[in-house]
């Protein structure tokens, strides 16, 4: 679609949304380039103000595009899939070609309440390492990650450098800890105001509730829970129809 059709049941400032996302994504307008003015894409497609303010906002509002005060509105990098599989955020960055990096924000041993005993399926009580730590891309927040492992398969795990190291790694390597399976669950939610100042994003914006399970040998070991920043990441998954049956 290159032009506004008048006749068409979609409104016209979907139909702007998508010649937009068709520039963006043939890279015709590449990441941080300035889209045309409001008052050029009046012009070039013969719609109101209103009505192409409203397209530029639906592209706004989905993180394709964003808006710096004063100076105009550009194209946002694309957003990175959330991989629905067992790897560590170190192993998705450097696959997509991205520095992955770690700040160390807090470490502490607990004794695991209720909760926590029966996620890992322990008695109430069990020492539980838990570390805080900002994920960053190519120096870029991109998520926080709350990990919590059994303190009896990393003891000194506490005394370790973890800053710019992949956890899992260090429990691999030092520890002989390989995690085989594990269950994942994502939720909505919206950053408060620490999450919003670490992930330098507003306070109040869209993120994604990451908490998994991993198991090593039928034992859970670890449970992550992330908050990732939804204007940087989108969720995909393939779909097929179930083999039908025939009597």
């Amino acid at each position: 679609m290159t032009t506004i059709d008048p006749h068409s049941p979609v409104p016209k400032y979907f139909q702007l949304r998508a010649i937009l996302l068709d520039l963006i994504e043939t890279a015709e307008l590449p990441v941080d380039a300035p889209i045309p003015s409001e008052r050029e894409l009046c012009a070039e497609y013969g719609l109101s103000r209103m009505t192409v303010r409203q397209g530029v906002d639906q592209l706004v509002t989905e993180g394709r595009l964003y808006r710096v005060p004063g100076k105009g509105t550009f194209v946002a990098r694309p957003k990175i899939e959330m991989p629905l599989r067992l790897v560590s955020f170190t192993e998705d960055m450097l696959s997509r070609g991205l520095r992955p990096g770690a700040i160390d924000l807090a470490r502490r041993t607990v004794a695991a309440d209720a909760r926590l005993a029966r996620l890992f399926e322990v008695e109430a009580g069990t020492a539980i390492h838990v570390i805080e730590r900002l994920r960053t891309a190519d120096g870029e927040p991109m998520a926080l990650e709350r990990s919590h492992i059994l303190a009896s398969f990393a003891p000194d795990l506490l005394d370790r450098r973890l800053a710019d190291r992949s956890l899992y790694g260090v429990l691999e390597a030092v520890y002989g800890l390989v995690f085989d399976a594990g269950d994942q669950t994502i939720d909505a939610a919206v950053a408060d105001a620490t999450e919003a100042k670490q992930l330098h994003i507003p306070r109040g914006s869209a993120v994604l509730l990451l908490q998994r399970r991993s198991y090593a040998g039928g034992v859970c070991a670890e449970l992550g829970v992330s908050t990732y920043r939804a204007d940087r990441y989108q969720i995909h998954t393939a779909l097929g129809n179930p083999p039908t049956t025939r009597s």
